[in-house]
């Protein structure tokens, strides 16, 4: 008894017969979303502009016994979003869930300490930005009508602690990721409106993870902290940086029925940061 019992609650977390298009695939966090959705049983399309890394990973996947398609698109470029979905839906027949992976912060959308808080590039402010609100929606626009058909679809964003607390510095990157928290509230109430529960959206909210877009800014060559590392850790409860694993528990549960009554919501995984008052 006890045992059927675990196996049903095991059950509410898998992602068998699930396909899952990830965009962004071939970034440092997209990794580790691709190997927990694949290792949950799902097949796996990974969406990115890096063809080797892409290849590597659906590759590797495949030798693992899952199954993994790489198709390289721009997360801006809505032409080839529509040619990969068409690939996506001509192989597989059905999608059932997007990960909206690709986003972060730009060099060009950074206000340095050295620069003028009335000179700021606006220009890289814009397509931090666009990145990370256009690099969103458009995916969802392209994919979400072929996931809305499946009758019981899933999409999750990538939100972050920096649209809830003032972190100096990025301003573009803190304003998208504002933009995609209303997004996903707003997507949420109308997709309901109009499909009912048959497709969800929420979004994960991480804390700091150390990826090839901020290492710069919170280490040094050597691997100790800058000023800017130190005061996120002093900062952060749990005092660390999180590790891109520690993200797919909420992924794995967004995605899969175990969430199945949840939409519009916005999961934290940040080691206490938003909560700390600092005192």
């Amino acid at each position: 008894m006890k045992a059927n019992m675990r196996s049903q609650e095991q059950d509410l977390f898998t992602l068998k017969n699930k396909v899952i298009v990830v965009t962004g695939a071939t970034g440092v966090l997209g990794g580790s979303f691709v190997e927990a959705i694949s290792k949950h049983g799902a097949t796996v399309i990974l969406i990115g502009q890096n063809e080797v890394v892409g290849e590597q990973r659906a590759a590797f996947i495949r030798s693992q016994g899952g199954e993994a398609l790489f198709l390289k698109a721009n997360v801006l470029v809505e032409a080839e979003l529509e040619a990969a979905k068409n690939k996506a839906v001509e192989k597989y027949g059905f999608l059932h869930g997007l990960v909206n992976g690709a986003g972060g912060n730009l060099p060009e959308g950074v206000l340095s300490p050295d620069q003028d808080v009335f000179t700021m590039n606006m220009e890289g402010m814009k397509k931090t930005m666009d990145l990370n609100v256009w690099g969103t929606l458009l995916p969802v626009q392209v994919f979400g009508p072929a996931i809305a058909k499946s009758g019981a679809g899933s999409i999750v964003n990538i939100s972050s602690v920096n649209a809830k607390r003032t972190v100096t510095r990025g301003l573009g990157y803190s304003m998208g990721k504002a933009a995609i928290d209303l997004y996903t509230k707003w997507f949420a109430v109308e997709m309901a409106n109009r499909y009912g529960d048959t497709v969800r959206i929420n979004s994960i909210m991480p804390g700091f993870f150390l990826t090839k877009q901020n290492k710069s800014l919170l280490t040094k060559e050597d691997g100790s902290l800058t000023d800017r590392g130190n005061l996120i850790i002093k900062n952060t409860p749990f005092k660390r940086f999180g590790s891109p694993d520690e993200l797919t528990g909420a992924l794995i549960w967004l995605l899969s029925d175990a969430s199945k009554f949840v939409t519009g919501m916005d999961i934290g995984v940040d080691g206490g940061f938003t909560i700390n008052t600092g005192v």
